[in-house]
């Protein structure tokens, strides 16, 4: 297709395979399976959307499987579903591995009939096959196979059960052999259609005729590059006259006779014999946690072991070893025993080993203190997505996300940002508009401290009392909220409906967490750490120029002026700008030795929680939505977090309140 040569294979398409199915059917743990933890992630050219490839090992050698977004539809409707459509119409003669959930064909088989009339071979893998024998609504496969042509294998793939017999059979695959008639009219636009589309096309003439006569114009580029114009014109003719003879929408009528036509398939199948059920406690529990009263205390439950193990585990325990033993004893003095003794240029050693080196800086802090946090989160997070636990969260929240032009699932990378902001930053990528993505990121940059800060802020807090703690909880929620509301009516553009798959609780496997986690892992490594090396660059050039002294005597009238806060904070402040943790350090380490008082600590820390993103989150910023977006929210945050301390501060006076 046009603009995406580069996701042209290098091999033979016939040794590619590719992953299809609905959101939360289990797609990517059939993939962890077939591909272990060798897997490479990307954007999608032209996209944000990140599709993952990885080597599996078939009878007849090699082959390249390609995970793609989970879709409703092969007729696009959001960014997702449009990539994996492109991915399919990129790879001629890939075949195709669809991944349904047993207990839900329905709407499994509307993707088996788009990839039927697209002619792609094709075998189905049947997916949480033992809680749909379990529910009595396994569907009689033996019966399935004989309807549609293509083998469908039941697979439970979190135990690794008949994921081994699918890359031998999709090799001999073939495609399904469905008949569907859309009646008379429809049928003749469809011939009409495909005459008038070229010899040789990625997929089947009958689904582009379809896409083109439900007014796919996603599929603008495409016709661009591989049809003449007069013949384009001749297809919207052909489009516009069907519409006239049929009224109303095209792709409605399309899918409802799919629909009737798969329900009539379901019908005359059958469902095997439901299985012997033992305890239903895991469902009980997943009814619970999506109750708005007993709800909130299962999420607060979760947040406090979350904590604990990425908090207080991660941020505390792994980070000081790291820090501390690892580098501070080990890595750092050798190297720059190495370097003080090989280079004799004392601008190149401070570049490496100095206050601002890429080692001393740059390394340690993308590996002993970011890394043990996203490691332990992604863990953590990995817990909960294989439990079923999170889409329960996001439909719990999605009354109050809606308020602010979200949905649930922003609920997702925000407590991902009580990990690390710039991971989080870009795992906005999973909403489905623009406008979501700058709104979440915006609360990101904003109010969400990530748990290195954290966790020195809660100590600060805790020495001063509940009253604080309260208090600076109540700020930051409540500018959240209402920042989030302003921006929803200010940022142009539509919120996306709140479609989500509630998948059964289950345990999650350990050999399924290892790997995901480790492709997480690699994901950071790969995406944050030039980032970290870019940032420490900066800092090193502009204390080199003297910038980073200029800068810091430049804030001290504004810190004293309007915060009522010692000029010592400002150093604070800037060190917060290049590492948050560090900059809640430093205030710490001025409340410890009494250079604040009580409502000092309040105001500095709801400022500095406040503050422009760090260094990091801010370039992620940049390369998630561009500069222009990245420097308004700075040049917004920032005077907004000296006018939230000064507010504080001058309210808590005239109150009477010390805490």
């Amino acid at each position: 297709m046009k603009g995406h040569e580069a996701a042209a294979p290098a091999s033979r398409t016939s040794d590619k395979v590719i992953l299809v199915g609905n959101p939360n059917v289990g797609k990517s743990v059939v993939f962890g399976t077939l591909t272990g933890r060798y897997v490479t992630v990307s954007n999608y050219p032209g996209t944000t959307v990140e599709v993952t490839r990885g080597e599996a090992q078939a009878r007849g050698g090699a082959v390249e499987v390609i995970d793609t977004p989970g879709v409703y539809s092969l007729l696009p409707m959001s960014e997702d579903e449009r990539v994996t459509r492109d991915i399919l119409m990129a790879e001629p003669g890939a075949r195709v591995i669809q991944v349904c959930d047993a207990k839900n064909m329905r709407r499994s088989l509307m993707i088996t009939l788009q990839l039927a009339e697209m002619a792609i071979p094709l075998v189905l893998a049947v997916n949480m096959a033992d809680e749909a024998r379990d529910r009595g609504v396994m569907p009689r496969l033996e019966e399935l196979e004989g309807r549609i042509g293509v083998p469908a294998i039941p697979t439970v793939a979190v135990r690794k059960k008949g994921i081994d017999r699918l890359l031998g059979l999709v090799e001999r695959s073939a495609p399904p052999s469905v008949d569907i008639s859309y009646g008379d009219r429809i049928e003749s636009a469809i011939t009409r259609m495909e005459a008038l589309l070229p010899q040789s096309v990625p997929v089947g003439k009958r689904a582009l005729a379809l896409m083109l006569l439900c007014g796919d114009d996603s599929l603008t580029p495409w016709l661009a590059e591989n049809v003449r114009g007069e013949r384009i014109r001749e297809m919207n003719a052909v489009r516009n006259r069907l519409v006239e003879e049929v009224g109303g929408d095209i792709a409605y009528r399309v899918n409802l006779i799919r629909l009737q036509w798969i329900d009539s398939l379901l019908d005359g199948m059958g469902e095997e014999p439901a299985a012997a059920r033992g305890t239903d406690w895991p469902q009980a529990f997943g009814r619970y946690a999506m109750d708005p009263f007993y709800g909130v205390p299962i999420l607060l439950a979760v947040l406090f072991l979350a904590y604990e193990f990425v908090g207080v585990f991660g941020a505390k325990f792994l980070v000081d070893f790291l820090e501390a033993s690892v580098f501070g004893k080990g890595i750092i003095p050798a190297a720059a025993w190495v370097v003080e003794r090989t280079i004799p240029w004392a601008i190149l050693r401070d570049f490496l080993v100095g206050p601002y080196g890429m080692i001393s800086m740059a390394l340690s802090y993308a590996i002993a203190i970011v890394l043990p946090i996203v490691g332990t989160f992604f863990l953590g997070f990995g817990i909960l997505e294989d439990s079923g636990y999170l889409p329960r969260l996001a439909v719990m929240v999605d009354r109050i996300f809606k308020r602010i032009g979200c949905n649930g699932k922003a609920v997702l990378p925000m407590i991902l940002g009580l990990g690390c902001d710039t991971m989080a930053t870009l795992t906005t990528r999973i909403l489905e508009t623009r406008k979501e993505r700058i709104i979440v990121t915006l609360l990101l940059a904003l109010g969400i401290p990530c748990s290195a800060q954290l966790g020195v802020i809660l100590g600060m807090l805790g020495n001063v009392g509940p009253a604080a703690t309260v208090t600076w909880v109540a700020i930051l929620a409540g500018i959240i909220l209402a920042v989030g509301y302003l921006a929803s009516k200010v940022i142009p553009g539509e919120s996306s409906d709140f479609i989500l798959e509630i998948p059964p609780i289950r345990l999650p496997q350990v050999g399924n967490l290892v790997v995901k986690t480790m492709a997480r892992i690699e994901w950071y490594l790969r995406e944050a750490v030039p980032l970290f090396l870019l940032g420490t660059f900066i800092l090193f050039a502009a204390d080199r120029l003297g910038w980073l002294l200029w800068l810091q005597k430049a804030s001290e009238p504004l810190v004293v002026g309007v915060l009522d806060l010692p000029p010592k904070t400002s150093e604070a402040f800037l060190i917060g700008f290049l590492r948050r943790d560090y900059g809640a350090a430093g205030l710490f380490d001025m409340a410890r030795s009494g250079l604040l008082t009580n409502l000092q600590v309040v105001v500095s820390l709801v400022t500095i929680t406040l503050f422009i993103p760090c260094l990091a989150n801010f370039l992620v910023i940049v390369k998630e939505q561009g500069a222009k977006v990245a420097a308004g929210m700075a040049l917004f945050i920032f005077p907004f977090a000296i006018l939230v301390g000064a507010l504080v501060n001058l309210a808590a006076r005239k109150m009477g309140i010390s805490f």
